[in-house]
């Protein structure tokens, strides 16, 4: 007998054993400027079938943010756990990613899981290890796939098809990770295309936000937005499919979501909450209690990285990964409750260096800010500065677009056009709003003839958190982030090389963008 008991007591334990060493495959999803417009948040011009499941059969985050609204240093975000300021050149976009800091799907790769992604991993910028070599930070890339795309501004991978090349050469019994990075609701868009290939109507869109002209232009760039992001919806369910087909979906752990806002004036690239905000969701059959839940903590793209070394097994000095400044969301993962889970996670830190060039001696536009209990806290250093980028070099930290044309025309019709102001034009040291009575963040309080206990509140505690993060705004170093080197050596010193008259190559804006230089009004000094 004590034989038989010692036989399943054994037994138990390597079962158990077992069990530990084989943790979920991962499947990550991130979609290129995709806003908070989704089935699952009620939006009734986006159609998102699939990631209105992974939410209803998951859990649907009400409250995610990127740290940093622009492509390169929201991914260093989301790869590394640590905030922009803590990320030395990976805080600005097309940077040298800094060789100290090791991404989870290095760290995954090291630790024996098969790991690949499609189309857009980390970037756009330049990482390489001490010998010259490219980093894989995202793993092995599979792009080999291709499908007629179904207007011009779409790409033409078949996004599905690589998951399913990936998963074909995935070796059995390993774990793997796989990112699935789309470069669509990316700029640009097949003008009309919502209306003519995705059969919208311009009233579908029940509200332009009072940032920008609710015109035709507007409402027809806002429907291609649309249909861009349906098109990352579809691969979404096809690879959800795959999944299913193959028996795996059961042991995947899923998680949707987009590396910014949308690619609108006042939204990408900036800070706040319409740039910020992103959608959020996450499946894992048999591991997240209660599915279907909504859930109202506030969680950072921070605590990505640690979320996956978590669920990977994974002991986090083990990683060689820097310490991280987010944490986990197994803890939400495991809790049953809707709403708000856990009373700490009540706020997110926001901010961000230089996007794209174009203001002299290659300078950003540095913003830290904080948004709590429903307010946003923006602390803008150099006010003096353009935040779209100088008008006379195209507004370059603004994609192209209908929407940005529309505006800029208005404007120079009359230079009193209030939309140019809200997307263009200059701001204060300070900015602070309260998002129950003005959603669009239009009214700043911090104008207002007596500030607020709320306003201090928060600025003190965005400031001693940074300090605590060792932010080298907090201690009078913040002008290293501007001078760090732009990877594009084409870009480096452009506004000097552009007001010089040198012809500079500038894709993602149009060449309507550029203001003449005599009709540009000085920055107060």
């Amino acid at each position: 007998m004590k034989s038989l008991l010692a036989f399943f007591l054994l037994a138990s334990l390597a079962a158990l054993s077992a069990t530990a060493a084989t943790p979920p495959n991962i499947l990550f999803a991130v979609a290129d400027d995709w806003g908070m417009h989704a089935g699952a948040y009620g939006t009734k011009w986006v159609q998102t079938p699939s990631f209105d499941r992974v939410a209803r059969e998951g859990i649907l985050f009400n409250h995610a943010y990127t740290p940093s609204a622009k492509c390169a240093p929201s991914r260093s975000c989301i790869l590394t756990g640590r905030n922009p300021w803590q990320l030395k050149e990976a805080a600005n976009h097309i940077c040298y990613f800094p060789q100290e800091f090791k991404s989870w799907g290095e760290a995954l790769t090291e630790h024996g899981w098969f790991v690949g992604f499609t189309q857009k991993g980390w970037g756009p910028g330049e990482a390489k290890d001490a010998a010259g070599e490219p980093r894989l930070l995202t793993g092995i890339a599979f792009n080999q796939r291709k499908a007629p795309p179904p207007t011009t501004g779409i790409s033409n991978n078949d996004y599905a098809g690589n998951f399913a090349a990936f998963l074909d050469a995935a070796p059995a019994g390993q774990p793997w990770c796989f990112w699935y990075g789309s470069v669509e609701p990316h700029r640009g868009y097949e003008f009309g295309s919502g209306v003519a290939k995705g059969g919208k109507k311009l009233t579908d869109i029940d509200r332009v936000p009072a940032c920008w002209p609710d015109n035709d232009e507007v409402r027809n760039d806002l429907l291609d937005y649309a249909f861009e992001v349906e098109h990352f919806d579809r691969h979404l369910g096809r690879m959800l499919a795959e999944l299913e087909k193959r028996g795996l979906l059961a042991n995947t752990l899923v998680i949707v979501t987009s590396d910014n806002g949308m690619p609108f004036p006042r939204s990408k690239g900036n800070s706040g909450e319409l740039p910020n905000h992103i959608p959020l969701a996450a499946m894992w059959p048999g591991h997240i209690a209660q599915p279907g839940r909504t859930v109202d903590d506030y969680v950072s793209f921070v605590d990505v990285a640690p979320t996956l070394i978590d669920v990977a097994g994974l002991a986090w000095p083990a990683t060689g990964m820097a310490e991280p400044a987010g944490h986990s969301l197994t803890g939400i993962f495991r809790s049953e409750k809707s709403g708000l889970t856990d009373p700490a996670r009540d706020h997110v830190l926001i901010g961000r260096e230089r996007n794209d060039i174009g203001r002299p001696h290659d300078e950003g536009y540095p913003i830290r800010g904080i948004i709590k209990g429903g307010y946003v806290y923006l602390e803008n250093f150099a006010p003096t500065r353009w935040p779209a980028g100088n008008p006379e070099t195209g507004y370059l930290d603004c994609d192209g677009s209908p929407t940005k044309t529309s505006i800029l025309e208005a404007h120079r019709k009359n230079p009193a056009d209030i939309f140019w102001a809200r997307c263009f034009g200059l701001r204060p040291g300070e900015e602070f709003y309260d998002l129950a009575h003005d959603p669009d963040c239009l009214k700043n309080l911090a104008l207002a003839p007596q500030s607020t206990s709320v306003q201090s509140d928060l600025r003190e505690q965005l400031l001693a958190e940074l300090r605590t993060q060792a932010d080298p705004r907090m201690n009078g170093n913040g002008k290293v982030f501007d001078q760090y080197l732009h990877s594009n050596k084409n870009h480096v010193g452009f506004y000097e090389r552009f007001m010089a008259g040198e012809k500079m190559t500038t894709p993602w804006v149009n060449a309507t963008d550029f203001e003449k230089a005599d009709s540009v009004p000085a920055p107060a000094k």
